[in-house]
């Protein structure tokens, strides 16, 4: 797998307060990588020392196996913070001018603008479209010369639910096509719908990160139920294959191991006399196991 941005020891620091500690981090091709974490956690300082806005204190870090220059820039886009249009011109002026500081063809401004939709008003000023439409402008710009990897900070951030759906699409669209994202946020539920890896950071600190079911333990549990459940705890301990059981109300769940279904334990549990009223699947959710972590 090859390997499009090498963060090594990366801190930095404001005054008093450390942003970024030791941060060490190994992004590959085609992955959609969340940098999630709280309000002040690093997640910001982090994307600007990679695109060269901020100088980290100590570390360094490889864009393509090599130090940041003019020609690996030329391969990311980069949504940092709050976009930034005139609002009195059009959709399709405010990307001419892109263009121009992008040096690239005009061309550009209908092929990105119909990628995220917005084709249909190209010619109605920035101040008439609505926050989703601002942020979806905002990642045509990102597009503009056809990056090989996007930046994004915080993408669906203050859009409602509509909004914050379109803008996921065109994020698993994007990365259908072979793009390498970067992203950045706060919002659990748009990671673990949006991300295949994820980093976890709180106050500056690198908790864990790799793919995503991994690092997050987003994995299934089963509940049953019965009229006796002392006695359903007991029999679930004697069966093979069965860890983690836990009652919780009047249900108790437990873990399967690798292989076993939930057939499995339906019929291990009648083979012993025990007839459960209820058996099904609980998946344990993206934030339970975040705040856990970040504890």
């Amino acid at each position: 797998m090859n390997t499009i941005l090498n963060i090594n020891g990366i801190s930095k620091s404001y005054g008093k307060v450390k942003a970024l500690n030791n941060l060490s981090l190994k992004i590959n091709k085609g992955e959609i990588y969340g940098i999630l974490g709280p309000n002040g956690s690093g997640k910001t300082t982090t994307l600007g020392i990679i695109l060269n806005v901020l100088n980290s204190d100590s570390g360094s870090f490889e864009w393509y196996g090599e130090p940041p220059s003019k020609y690996s820039r030329k391969k990311i886009g980069s949504l940092l913070e709050t976009p930034n249009f005139y609002p009195y011109l059009s959709a399709r002026q405010n990307l001419s001018i892109v263009c121009k500081i992008k040096e690239v063809s005009e061309k550009e401004v209908d092929r990105v603008l119909s990628t995220v939709g917005l084709i249909n008003r190209a010619n109605s000023k920035f101040e008439t479209y609505s926050l989703g439409m601002k942020q979806r402008l905002a990642i045509a710009s990102v597009l503009m010369g056809d990056p090989e990897v996007l930046v994004l900070d915080e993408p669906t951030n203050g859009l409602d639910p509509l909004g914050i759906s379109e803008i996921r699409t065109i994020i698993l669209d994007l990365a259908t096509e072979g793009k390498t994202i970067i992203m950045a946020s706060h919002i659990l539920d748009e990671v673990e719908k949006t991300c295949s890896h994820v980093a976890v950071l709180k106050m500056g600190n690198l908790l864990t990160f790799g793919p995503i079911q991994t690092v997050l333990n987003n994995q299934e549990q089963l509940f049953v139920s019965s009229d006796n459940l002392d006695l359903l705890k007991l029999t679930l301990s004697q069966i093979d294959g069965i860890s983690g059981i836990n009652q919780v109300s009047n249900k108790v769940y437990l873990m399967l191991a690798e292989g076993k279904t939930s057939a499995y334990l339906n019929k291990a549990l009648f083979d012993k006399g025990i007839i459960v009223s209820e058996i099904g699947v609980h998946k344990s959710n993206l934030e339970s196991n975040f705040l856990e972590l970040i504890k």
